[in-house]
């Protein structure tokens, strides 16, 4: 039996994906039904595909304290902090808290591996060495997002990246939650940043998992993902401390290790996440109103989340992948999605999944192609990596049977 989870609460969140720069942006483009995705032009790629590239970033370098840091994926980090007033909210509560007690747990998968393929390019040609200027620690290795997310809001407290592919940033809600209830920490900067970088697009692309097309989440017809990048962060706190309307009320994981790149054919583990969720937060299946699937529209993906999420929570709960329009945003698909779950609560509304022309009537889920409005209580993120890495995650307003 999970233990119920001390619920945490929201005071403040933003997201920056190729839908726009935060929030306002995001939620325009959700409630018109719009994809950001568009034909890829990213760097040197050749490949025909769409992907979700976020404008301006390569015309935002970081400010010249941050040299150190300077890459792409930093440089992303740093417009999404800079949006919804977000880096101030955090400011006010290292205020409150002192700066030491609040932890910074980020999730990302390739981090800026782009600037180490960029060295690559200009390695000398005899010797093979990369070039004097390329700085591994600051900009490809894992643990620059949070060095540098931690700098650039002036915190002291402990930061950890957790890079579990497709899961990392729903899993970082989870570890934050952990060292809050162990008393490590009062406060928690909670996100995740993942940009398009070559090592992704040719990879998913070797893998034969990319669509020529914009994906088609939970379609008849889907045949691979379209490639995004976000940054999305959130801030979590004791209830108790502040005034919030939005909670963080369960965490679920696993690890079903069935295969390298495919998921659990019933979808074993992502079953298991979804009911930890539900036993953590105290709720029951009938409880959710709203799930935000994984859906990254590849076959075998679509597939064993839709059983599970049938096993567990029936035929009936309306759902969607909103990955149509944002693009699959790898490390930071967790924490973007968690966000566009924080909208739905916050304006009780229920996003329709974008591109999707005809629901593969295999899945047995209810799956919305219209935008729903409607009361919204408690929704449910689900975030699935390859390895069987998973991660469910449940939200909910305060009053509402929280």
């Amino acid at each position: 039996m999970t233990e119920r989870m001390k619920p945490l609460a929201l005071t403040g969140f933003t997201a920056t994906s190729c839908l726009g720069l935060g929030l306002d942006a995001t939620l325009a483009a959700l409630r018109a039904r719009h994809t950001g995705l568009a034909p890829c032009a990213f760097e040197s790629v050749v490949l025909d595909t769409y992907v979700g590239e976020v404008p301006g970033v390569d015309h935002s370098p970081l400010p010249v304290e941050f040299t150190d840091y300077e890459c792409r994926n930093n440089r992303l980090a740093h417009l999404g902090l800079a949006q919804d007033g977000f880096a101030a909210s955090v400011r006010h509560c290292a205020a409150r808290v002192g700066a030491e007690r609040v932890g910074v747990f980020l999730g990302t998968s390739t981090s800026g591996i782009l600037e180490t393929e960029l060295a690559y390019r200009g390695r000398d040609a005899a010797s093979g060495a990369l070039p004097t200027e390329f700085r591994y620690r600051g900009a490809h290795n894992t643990f620059s997002l949070a060095a540098f997310v931690r700098e650039a809001l002036q915190l002291t407290g402990p930061a950890v990246v957790i890079s579990s592919a497709c899961s990392s940033s729903a899993k970082v809600f989870a570890s934050a939650q952990r060292a809050l209830a162990a008393g490590l920490i009062d406060a928690a900067v909670v996100g995740g940043v993942d940009s398009l970088c070559l090592t992704t697009l040719y990879g998913f692309h070797s893998l034969q998992l990319v669509s020529r097309l914009p994906c088609r989440p939970f379609d008849a017809a889907r045949d691979g993902i379209s490639i995004g990048e976000a940054a999305a962060f959130a801030l979590l706190e004791r209830p108790d401390a502040v005034d919030a309307t939005l909670l963080l009320l369960g965490t679920g994981e696993s690890s079903d290790a069935y295969h390298m790149s495919a998921p659990h054919p019933q979808g074993r583990g992502a079953g298991a996440a979804m009911l930890q969720a539900l036993e953590s937060a105290g709720l029951t299946s009938a409880d959710i109103d709203y799930i935000n699937f994984h859906g990254t529209a590849t076959p075998s993906n679509d597939e064993s989340e839709a059983r599970a999420v049938a096993a567990v929570l029936g035929s009936e709960t309306p759902g969607s992948s909103t990955k149509g329009a944002t693009g699959h945003t790898l490390g930071a698909a967790g924490a973007l999605e968690a966000v566009i779950c924080a909208l739905a609560l916050r304006h009780d509304f229920m996003p329709a999944g974008v591109n999707t022309a005809a629901v593969d009537p295999a899945l047995k889920v209810n799956y919305l192609r219209d935008n729903l409005p409607g009361r919204v209580t408690h929704v449910m993120s689900n975030s699935f990596g390859f390895g069987g890495s998973n991660c469910s995650l449940i939200f909910g307003k305060r009053g509402r049977g929280s």
